[in-house]
């Protein structure tokens, strides 16, 4: 396959690594504004292609597919006009700006019989495949609620806040492991440098049934923390994406209200502290795995796991608190949860087998 990347800053050179690794591709395209990004490109990989303007792209009948990594701004402008060509596309989280602009591409991409694919790496993860095979389990119970906190010194962005550039990995992996979009949301924070752009926001998911999930996400802190705690009826979850090793502990702690008592006096909660655990995790890298299902969707026809819905998903919760945001932390709806409780479908007439991608790593193609 053909596959043109634009956007060659922070993100982009990681995907143009892993799609001239791939022998899947026979030739890669690089596109973006700056001489000196696509330099650094040819330097490292001799082989590939540069355009400066992504438009000289839309014509050629050759190309297969993009990968859009550039500012979240840009992302719907530019999918839409490959789409609109019969191209592939895949965009680096978020999809994009609005939920309508990406509820637009979605039904674009199944006008088209197109893949539309977002890059929600963390989905890709063996650790966080792990989790989600934990709780599907049972082992942990009932799930009470969750916490995450993804804050670091910096980057700031120029186009977005801190919810909008942190909290989609975050959303994105409460979605996958949960199996479920919450029902409303609440964000509170502060533009300490920037007006208009929050540089720190607590952000809170209310799911059915009482499940709740806060989101601590900052550019001010000064140690970079990636921590997630699921707290269940049975046990107790740590996931911590810093360590390189044991990201995952199970803590057997909880308590148990006693079913039947006299008086006050006689009540007491029961604590249990058992064993922690470290179950095993599959070690490769996400993104290479990511990239191949891309790669392989294109070529089946499959819907790969982190199709438009699922981009969509959380753009819905990301557009419910900026409105939060905007009006002092007061609990948002959903935007086009019916919509988002529909199957999911990719079109894809004629192209074959349809089911997803399956999470392997022997999936992973090897440089």
């Amino acid at each position: 396959m053909k596959i043109a990347v634009i956007g060659c800053g922070y993100w982009g050179p990681n995907l143009i690594r892993n799609l001239v690794q791939s022998n899947k591709v026979r030739e890669v395209v690089c596109c973006d504004l700056s001489e000196s990004r696509l330099q650094r490109m040819k330097t490292l990989y001799p082989a590939v292609e540069t355009k400066s303007d992504y438009r000289e792209l839309l014509e050629d009948k050759t190309l297969d597919g993009v990968v859009i990594a550039t500012p979240v701004g840009h992302h719907f402008p530019i999918a839409r006009d490959f789409l609109a060509r019969g191209k592939h596309v895949m965009i680096e989280k978020p999809m994009t700006h609005s939920f309508d602009s990406g509820l637009e591409l979605v039904k674009l991409a199944e006008e088209k019989e197109r893949i539309l694919m977002v890059g929600h790496t963390f989905e890709y993860t063996g650790a966080v495949h792990k989790i989600k095979e934990i709780i599907q389990s049972g082992e942990l119970g009932k799930i009470l609620y969750v916490s995450s906190i993804r804050v670091n010194l910096g980057l700031f962005q120029q186009d977005i806040n801190v919810v909008w550039d942190l909290a989609p990995h975050d959303i994105s992996i409460l979605l996958y492991v949960l199996g479920e979009t919450p029902v409303s949301v609440s964000s509170q924070g502060m533009a300490h440098y920037k007006p208009g752009i929050e540089d720190v926001a607590i952000t809170t998911l209310n799911f059915k049934d009482g499940l709740i999930a806060f989101l601590h996400n900052s550019w001010l802190d000064p140690k970079k923390i990636r921590k997630f705690t699921i707290v269940g009826t049975r046990k107790m979850l740590v996931y911590d994406d810093i360590k390189a090793q044991e990201k995952i502990k199970i803590y057997d702690k909880g308590l148990e209200v006693p079913p039947y008592y006299d008086t006050f006096a006689e009540f007491h909660f029961a604590y249990r502290s058992g064993d922690i655990n470290s179950p095993k995790v599959d070690e490769y890298e996400p993104l290479k795995l990511e990239i191949d299902c891309f790669l392989e969707s294109i070529k089946t026809g499959r819907t790969p796991p982190t199709d438009g819905y699922n981009g969509l998903r959380v753009v819905s919760v990301l557009e419910g608190a900026s409105k939060s945001l905007k009006n002092g932390g007061r609990v948002v709806p959903i935007p086009g949860l019916k919509i988002l409780k529909k199957n999911r479908s990719m079109a894809n007439k004629g192209n074959g087998d349809s089911r997803p991608c399956v999470y392997e790593p022997a999936q992973v193609v090897s440089p």
